[in-house]
């Protein structure tokens, strides 16, 4: 990709540069000025290269000038640099001579940087260098500064040129079915225990992290672990995954946080949806659990097909597609978030038995076809026919359900009409505005009109006011329509903050938590 960006750029100076006619130069005198005293690089892991910043400089004199030498200060750097679409001496991207810049004109210098922590500074981890500006006796420069991480990272090994990969099982011919990926190993020779993630250091993992049948792979407390494109974790039947510790009375901390999100650090990567797979559980009955998990930018979230799970004060965000995914599966989940997905904050698909309290599930995706949450007890097959499977329990107790379209739940039973499909939904504060909407089955969805009372139903159309939903604040304050609307006997002691429910506020926060 950055590759791509350098070719553009160099056709676009090329572009503005093949027009100029000769000109007389007189040599700089020391007089340029630059976009920037200091370009900060944004953090990158060791040895992976980084985005791709851009200097300006500018000659603001009535003369065209000539810059004799344009360098980066250390010989042997780990910066590059184009200015104005040239390479450098021999293509190095280190030093260049004879540089000429018209009166009152500016040129580009792009940067890029891929450093080891083995480069930076011990004492504060920072990689440092400056492109230096020389005229005779006359010098200028532009410091260059980079925040370089020590990282674990996991990948499938390659050989003849064929790269590791996990089975996944066969179709319907009976050929195998295959994900670019790697096994997790209990003893790697390299790495030691893959099979437990602790929070001494990031890891970074490219293709699909497999924990095999009868592994259980441990996540601490704490620990940070970066996606690259197309990556993800696969837990395999009989195999089981335990994020974070067990608790709703927690109370968050960045010691006791685990994040999950794409292995760009820059900032303007930080919300971008998509940019790696998703967290698959598999057909593990066993006792998977996650907590105090903040997930962020992937296609699916959590992908989880005929499996058992129990999630507890854990955030979702910016999902592609679907932030959780459930096919057939058996989910207890409390204090969760889930907030801005492409087509669903939560799927519960093709039955299960499926529990949720005091959970928050906001979509506000710019698509009139997303939802906050569906339900529907069979999937479609490729051919077009369908499979059923019983959707046994789907409880949804003191928990908002919202975004930017009319409808915010999705209910959808099937033609068959044998399959069971029960749901449950109390005290929920739901946006449901069906006025001239063709819904289907819309006889499903009388319980969901139902008025709140002591024991049962719910609040349509209130707006809960979240604080800022744009940067996945979805807080309540005190003012809130969703204050103490809570059905007591489904109350949790804590929200997803560890704060006490003194003021029975229906979804994952409190507003007693809420500050400004």
């Amino acid at each position: 990709m950055r590759n791509t960006i350098f070719v553009l750029f160099v056709g676009m100076i090329l572009s503005l540069t093949s027009c100029r006619k000769d000109f007389d130069t007189i040599q700089n005198t020391g007089s340029l000025e630059f976009s920037k005293a200091t370009v900060y690089l944004d953090t990158v892991f060791t040895n992976i290269g980084s985005s791709t910043y851009m200097l300006k400089v500018y000659n603001r004199s009535i003369d065209d000038i000539v810059i004799p030498t344009i360098k980066l200060g250390k010989g042997d750097s780990k910066y590059r640099i184009m200015v104005d679409g040239m390479t450098g001496k021999g293509g190095s991207g280190r030093v260049f001579s004879n540089v000429e810049l018209l009166a009152k004109d500016s040129l580009f210098i792009f940067i890029e940087t891929t450093a080891s922590v083995a480069d930076v500074n011990p004492a504060d981890f920072l990689y440092t260098d400056e492109i230096q500006f020389y005229s005779g006796s006359n010098y200028q420069k532009v410091d260059l500064v980079t925040l370089v991480q020590d990282a674990v990272f996991l990948y499938p090994s390659r050989e003849n040129g064929i790269r590791e990969n996990l089975l996944l099982g066969l179709d319907e011919d009976g050929n195998e079915v295959r994900i670019e990926g790697f096994e997790l190993d209990g003893s790697d020779p390299v790495n030691g225990n893959e099979l437990h993630w602790t929070n001494e250091k990031p890891y970074v993992i490219y293709g699909y992290a497999g924990v095999p049948d009868g592994k259980n792979l441990v996540i601490d407390p704490g620990a940070r672990v970066h996606f690259h494109d197309a990556s993800g974790i696969v837990v395999q039947p009989n195999a089981q995954i335990n994020i974070g510790t067990e608790g709703s009375n927690i109370p968050y901390s960045p010691a006791t946080e685990v994040v999950f999100e794409g292995d760009r650090l820059e900032p303007m990567y930080s919300d971008i949806p998509g940019q790696w797979g998703t967290v698959w559980i598999r057909g593990s009955q066993n006792n998977n659990t996650i907590n105090h998990l903040t997930l962020k930018n992937a296609v699916v979230g959590l992908l989880v097909e005929g499996a058992k799970l129990k999630i507890e004060s854990s955030q979702i965000y910016d999902t592609s597609n679907v932030g959780i995914l459930a096919r057939a599966s058996n989910i207890n989940a409390t204090n969760l978030v889930i907030n801005t997905s492409g087509q669903a904050n939560l799927a519960c698909t093709h039955g299960g038995n499926y529990s949720f309290r005091h959970c928050t599930f906001n979509n506000n995706w710019a698509n009139s076809n997303q939802v906050a949450v569906t339900l529907t007890n069979y999937i479609e097959n490729a051919d077009g026919t369908f499979d059923y499977s019983p959707l046994n329990q789907a409880d949804f107790f003191n928990c908002i359900i919202y975004g930017s379209n009319r409808v915010e739940l999705f209910l959808d039973k099937g033609a068959d009409a044998a399959t069971a499909f029960n749901y449950d939904f109390n005290h929920c504060l739901i946006k449901f505005n069906d006025d001239g909407v063709n819904l289907p089955n819309p006889e499903l969805y009388a319980q969901i009109k139902t008025a709140a009372t002591a024991t049962s139903g719910n609040y349509i159309e209130l707006n809960p006011g979240f604080q800022n939903i744009e940067k996945n604040k979805l807080n309540i304050s005190p003012e809130s329509n969703a204050v103490r609307k809570a059905n007591t006997a489904y109350l949790l002691p804590f929200d997803i903050l560890g704060v006490s429910r003194t003021t029975n506020d229906i979804g994952a926060y409190q507003s007693a938590a809420f500050t400004q």
